[in-house]
């Protein structure tokens, strides 16, 4: 499949879950949002909503992960050349599940497998992944569909440890005024990232997070979204107290269901504007048997004003 032919959602196409689909089942055409946005951003009228957190060290991330960290390591000054020109030039660590970032579907395995039956510890023998790495996931250029949660529900934000339900998540839906369809980006939007300079209540550890639970996940999956993508360190609910123990949205998109999964991401000014159906373009870096990736998505839409 490839990710990128953003006019597949008309045409047959094929999906992580495996299959073709012919198109969405209502709503409006995600060709239609997908050319008028292109058309518009090519005549310099469209507005560009970037959807990715700043990367710094200290900065909110799952302690699960290794941490960032970015340093010099080459000043202006350490070398001179003749003419009086100088450069400098840092050295960066991260994990590939730091900040703004696309989980590939070697991320997580269930009793030993991966998405498509692949067995995981083969997989990754060599210490890389030989299959599902995350340079097997194509640049993304898609129609997008914020799924505004708390708006739904008459809130600014859902409180800490709530679980979307498949009932919120239908009327998200009808505040959008469009349906999914085969092949889009659904973001879940819960109001959490407005914590994101919180790096503790961003984080919830003792609170508890909002998000969904596996009946919201398999609700995603059933409308064969090619990613969703949430402003959470973690696609998941999480409870008070217990961290990542569980993880079951993980394991039904990811490993049954083969879509990717966005997280840590700033839907803020996105949802203040209003903005609800997009073109969504994000693309990973090229990690060869990398199980993520940090990605700075974008929403460009006809409407509202460049951020």
């Amino acid at each position: 499949m490839r990710a990128g032919d953003a006019s597949g959602d008309e045409a047959g196409h094929e999906l992580p879950g495996g299959g073709a689909a012919s198109g969405p089942p209502g709503g409006a055409a995600p060709g239609n949002v997908v050319a008028a946005s292109v058309a518009a951003a090519l005549a310099g009228g469209a507005a560009v909503f970037d959807l990715g957190r700043p990367l710094f060290a200290g900065m909110p991330q799952s302690p699960n992960h290794p941490e960032f960290r970015l340093a010099l390591q080459r000043r202006h000054g350490d070398v001179v050349r003749a003419d009086g020109s100088s450069a400098a030039n840092e050295l960066l660590v991260t994990g590939g599940h730091v900040g703004t970032h696309i989980d590939a579907l070697c991320h997580v395995s269930f009793r030993g497998k991966l998405h498509g039956g692949i067995d995981a510890a083969q997989a990754q023998v060599g210490g890389r992944f030989a299959q599902l790495g995350i340079e097997t996931v194509d640049p993304i250029v898609r129609r997008g569909l914020l799924l505004d949660v708390p708006r739904a529900l008459g809130r600014d934000t859902l409180p800490a440890a709530y679980e979307i339900t498949p009932e919120d998540l239908d009327a998200a839906v009808a505040l959008a005024g469009s349906d999914p369809g085969p092949g889009d980006v659904l973001l879940v939007r819960s109001g959490w990232g407005t914590r994101f300079g919180d790096r503790e209540s961003y984080i919830g550890a003792a609170t508890g997070v909002p998000g969904v639970a596996e009946p919201g996940a398999r609700w995603l999956s059933a409308r064969r979204p090619i990613a969703v993508g949430a402003d959470t360190i973690a696609f998941e609910r999480l409870a008070p107290g217990q961290g990542h123990a569980l993880l079951p949205a993980h394991r039904h998109l990811l490993v049954e269901a083969g879509v990717y999964i966005i997280e840590a991401m700033d839907l803020e000014a996105l949802a203040a504007a209003g903005e609800r159906e997009f073109l969504f373009v994000a693309s990973p870096l090229k990690l060869v048997g990398g199980t993520g990736s940090p990605v700075r998505p974008l929403a460009i839409t006809t409407t509202g004003t460049r951020r």
